[in-house]
């Protein structure tokens, strides 16, 4: 592979002569990957930076193999809702990024006229909660504020990005309380998500509109969305790491480290994904990098109810879900599903992928290398993970963006803007 000026120029035989510069060999034990694209990480700067932050971020992803990242709109202070807040954000960001970072748009009660306008500035899309989001600043939508979204994006030709849970359906369910895991999961039942997806397919069918169902949890909805995809719906769907790699029957009871919702759910539901992930009815895996301060993942001592929800999962998502794949997974299907599918998901091609014109990203990644993971020794700002403990397969030796390594030592990481056609 020969890379000039940051991309990839051309692509020759593995004993052809090359003459250049310099000449870099990728170790025996290693492969190389494309550079992992994440497109649903929570950095939470400016506002929140306790919880994490650009700098720490980026050198965690960076640590994990991924060479861009899609920010989410919350849990930042301001909201990322309109065109100043995403000013600010990107003040916040410039300088301290050793990867490439673009940014979601949010879509809220009263922001729903102002699309376009962000649309315009660069965002990738927009997100919005059928439920309380867990932060005061980020509103949920209605069902008719919904409509009003989903008709919007439509005519503006963006993506409506969805946490996607019924909000009846979870009122109706018994609210969590206490450190039983499965009274916790008993509060955000599987119908919820049903329920929700079957909505979105009804709107994305109505208006003709492309909407994305974020973090997928249960594979009830997995035939659904076949179903739906099947009829030209245009609705596609994400899961994450820690819906492939862990399960309800394994989680302690007091252990919120593992709390997120939608919730990790059983082993059946795990297959039913993988299943998913196979037959292309899940298109990517994503982080959903949802980090708190130590103090806040662990409040009430070990109580579900008053715990955040979120899992700090971002330099291991790679290790964790080769770990857990099933025999018929390869590095091709890991590169499809961590890389190229999340950077068609937000247009990106020149990401995600090994192949003349696209930036030269990469992950040298040694597929049999085993590490046990320490949450002290992570990137992450605050030492608590999920993963804390476990034995994972496979080892991130580097990260190259552009054409050159990932250090720490001088952030070379862009901002990038969605192009507006």
């Amino acid at each position: 592979m020969i890379v000039r000026a940051g991309r990839i120029t051309e692509i020759v035989a593995f004993d052809a002569a090359v003459a250049g510069a310099e000449v870099v060999e990728v170790p025996d034990d290693s492969v190389l990957l494309p550079g992992l694209v994440d497109t649903h990480v929570h950095v939470n700067e400016p506002g929140r930076t306790e919880w994490e932050g650009f700098d720490t971020a980026t050198r965690a992803a960076a640590a994990g193999g991924i060479t861009t990242l899609i920010d989410m709109p919350l849990n930042s202070i301001p909201a990322t809702v309109d065109s100043a807040a995403l000013h600010q954000k990107r003040n916040a960001a410039h300088g301290q990024c050793h990867i490439d970072v673009g940014f979601w748009g949010g879509a809220v009660g009263d922001n729903l006229a102002d699309l376009p306008d962000l649309m315009h500035q660069g965002v990738f899309g927009f997100k919005a909660f059928l439920l309380p989001s867990g932060v005061d600043e980020f509103c949920h939508l209605d069902r008719a504020q919904l409509e009003t979204a989903v008709r919007a994006v439509a005519e503006i030709g963006a993506l409506l990005i969805v946490h996607a849970e019924d909000p009846a359906t979870i009122d109706a369910a018994p609210a969590p309380h206490g450190p039983v895991y499965a009274d916790f999961l008993a509060s955000r039942p599987a119908e919820a998500e049903h329920r929700a997806i079957l909505t979105l397919i009804d709107l994305a069918e109505r208006y003709d509109a492309r909407i994305h169902v974020l973090h997928l949890a249960s594979a009830g909805a997995v035939p659904m969305l076949r179903a739906a995809r099947a009829r030209g719906v245009r609705i596609s769907a994400e899961t994450c790491p820690h819906y492939l790699t862990l399960c309800a029957e394994e989680i302690p009871d007091g252990a919120t480290e593992f709390k997120c919702c939608p919730p990790i759910r059983g082993r059946a539901d795990q297959l039913g994904l993988w299943k998913g992930l196979r037959d292309g009815v899940v298109d990517c895996v994503v982080s959903d990098h949802s980090p708190s301060t130590v103090e806040l993942k662990r409040a009430g001592g070990g109580d579900f109810g008053k715990a955040w929800g979120g899992i700090a999962g971002l330099q291991v998502g790679l290790p964790a879900v080769w770990t857990a794949s099933p025999d018929w997974v390869g590095l091709t299907d890991l590169a499809r599903w961590l890389a190229t599918g999340p950077a068609d998901l937000v247009g990106l091609k020149h990401k995600g992928r090994i192949a003349v014109g696209a930036d030269a990203d990469f992950c040298v990644f040694a597929p049999h290398e085993q590490f046990v993971v320490d949450a002290t020794r992570l990137h992450h700002r605050n030492p608590i993970s999920a993963y804390h403990g476990r034995t994972l397969r496979g080892a991130v030796r580097s990260t190259w963006l552009r054409g050159e390594p990932i250090t720490g030592d001088h952030p070379r990481g862009r901002l990038l803007q969605k192009e507006v056609v």
